[in-house]
């Protein structure tokens, strides 16, 4: 095994690590909120879009059919208090809206507020200067991942598949 072979088995292992210990932490950082990480994320989309958006628009933004986000939108609409509230849409008759309540709102930004509390107390105990080439390592590793192999609309199993060479 080469060194750039060893290199991608050591970044591809820390990846995985990294995104499963993420979504445990976060999985349940949402629980203490009585929250599930797809439920917030549809909170996050609504503060993102000014507090109201078409149920169809959200499913699009986070890959989900329409009728798993009407599951989701429907279980933060019977929380109490209502997280959220479904209105049919007034310009489109077969459109169902999603607007974000104010117990909704505040349910997010706790959140937010607390996951940022928890980042900003791992950034603290690394230095300014590290922690600033270790954000522009990762910029610049994303930004290769991105332009070698784009995902665009309806090829996105053909772009993982692709080498740089192929894809041009």
């Amino acid at each position: 095994m080469d060194e750039l072979d060893r290199d991608l088995l050591a970044f591809w292992g820390l990846l995985f690590e990294l995104i499963a210990d993420f979504e445990k932490r976060l999985a349940a950082h949402m629980a203490a909120h009585d929250l599930t990480p797809p439920q917030f994320y549809v909170l996050k989309t609504l503060i993102e879009q000014g507090g109201r958006c078409r149920i169809g628009e959200i499913a699009r933004d986070h890959h989900l059919t329409n009728a798993t986000m009407t599951g989701l939108v429907k279980r933060l609409e019977a929380m109490s208090p209502a997280l959220v509230q479904r209105d049919q849409s007034s310009d489109d008759k077969r459109a169902v809206d999603v607007s974000l309540t104010a117990a909704g709102e505040q349910r997010f930004w706790a959140v937010q507020t607390s996951l940022m509390a928890q980042a900003r107390a791992v950034f603290e105990l690394v230095p300014h200067e590290e922690r600033e080439e270790a954000l522009e390592k990762v910029r610049e590793y994303f930004g290769l991942l991105v332009k070698q192999f784009p995902l665009d609309k309806g090829t996105e199993d053909e772009s993982v598949t692709q080498s740089p060479a192929s894809s041009h």
